[in-house]
């Protein structure tokens, strides 16, 4: 076979010798999914789906909608950045060093997945702006709020019917 045919298989080999060669290192599975549908009509455009409804702010339910949605958009994103950030550091400080340092794996890994860390940190505090957004919205619209409640309509109650006996 000439060499363009092993590329691939060498290309496989080198990354399975590589993640081989971690060992004991804990390595979660992935799963790629690739959707490729043609099937659909050639000017169409794909939906995007998002995590957060439209923003659109005209009423107190719609800004708590959106403040809340924010939130946990976002702690569930620091869950998952900051569990990303443990893997990531415990992948990285598997590779040896080259310079043959002790602890050198461990402190380059570290280095590495710190910027991840600051990344979950920075999500956590999202979720604690978006959440205190809502609070300070109603203590500064306050009056508007207040005036437009008083003439919601009350749902009514069961009254007693003394008739009825």
């Amino acid at each position: 076979m000439n060499g363009k045919g092993n590329k691939f298989a060498n290309v496989g080999a080198a990354a399975g010798g590589f993640l081989g060669g971690l060992g004991g290192s804990f390595v979660p599975p992935v799963n790629v999914t690739i959707n490729n549908n043609k099937a659909g009509r050639p000017n169409q455009k794909a939906k995007v789906q998002s995590l957060l409804p439209a923003p659109e702010f005209w009423s107190p339910a719609q800004t708590r909608n959106y403040c809340n949605s924010v939130r946990a958009a976002a702690v569930t994103l620091s869950i998952e950045v900051a569990m990303g950030a443990e893997i990531l550091n415990a992948t990285l400080s598997q590779v040896p060093d080259p310079e043959g340092k002790s602890f050198g794996s461990k402190i380059r890994a570290a280095k590495v997945a710190r910027k991840m860390r600051k990344a979950a940190s920075a999500l956590q505090s999202a979720a604690k702006n978006a959440a205190a957004c809502y609070s300070v919205y109603t203590q500064e619209f306050e009056q508007e709020i207040n005036a437009v409640r008083h003439r919601a309509k009350r749902p009514e109650r069961p009254r007693m019917n003394w008739a009825d006996q």
